[in-house]
């Protein structure tokens, strides 16, 4: 079993932490490996479950690039992808930053994914569970202790 240490989300620093994962990164759609890594990095905010960025070389799913774009304070702009694997399409499951600020420049090359449009995403051995609500993408797993936003009413705050 992999161990994580235990994190509480309400300690996650502002502006966010970018750090390397040791752990292996394995998602799955369709009855297919989107991707797997041992190279992802995860950003870690407070209040937001830690999101995860995968190297595109580790991407074995198409993805296609979707109109639109969002705006982050700390990472500048998304763009967003349809993750096709399997036979199935996930609409706006992944997004990268092609161009990320100075302070997250290391994301650049690197692809998340919403683990919750997907069939199953796993930090090591142990099976993410999607943050709340349909806003962010962190991924949830049991080491991590506090109030993670998401919820209804948890938008912004």
């Amino acid at each position: 079993m992999t161990d994580l240490p235990p994190e509480n989300v309400q300690s996650y620093p502002r502006p966010p932490a970018l750090e390397p994962v040791p752990q292996h990164i394995i998602i799955r759609h369709g009855g297919v490996l989107v991707a797997e890594t041992t190279g992802a990095m995860r950003v870690l905010e407070t209040h937001h479950a830690p999101s995860y960025y995968l190297p595109t070389e580790d991407i074995h799913a198409t993805l296609r690039a979707v109109q639109g774009n969002s705006f982050c304070e700390w990472k500048g702009v998304a763009r967003y992808f349809d993750v096709i694997a399997g036979g199935k399409t996930a609409a706006r499951a992944a997004w990268c930053y092609d161009n990320p600020t100075a302070r997250y420049a290391a994301l650049a090359g690197h692809v998340a994914f919403y683990a919750g449009l997907m069939d199953e995403a796993w930090v090591g051995d142990l099976r993410v569970i999607p943050q709340p609500g349909d806003f962010y993408g962190g991924w949830v797993t049991p080491n991590l202790d506090g109030q993670i936003k998401g919820a209804p009413g948890t938008r912004h705050w």
